[in-house]
């Protein structure tokens, strides 16, 4: 597993951060650790997905997000 911390623009709500989490949550080869307004925390499994495709699953949902450190 890697982990992998997301920068997330366009959140402004309870409701964004459930929506975004119920959507990673569903996500095959992902653990969610945390996820906030404005970010998220999770390990996944390099063989099963990745932070791009991860990144468009919260594109999905309405949002942005990019790799951070």
């Amino acid at each position: 597993m890697e982990t992998l911390h997301l920068t997330i623009e366009g959140m402004t709500c309870e409701h964004c951060v459930r929506a975004v989490e119920g959507r990673l949550r569903k996500t095959p080869g992902v653990e969610v650790e945390r996820v906030a307004i404005g970010s998220a925390d999770m390990k996944f499994d390099p063989l099963v997905t990745n932070a791009d495709d991860l990144s468009e699953v919260i594109a999905d949902e309405g949002y942005t997000a990019f790799k951070s450190s």
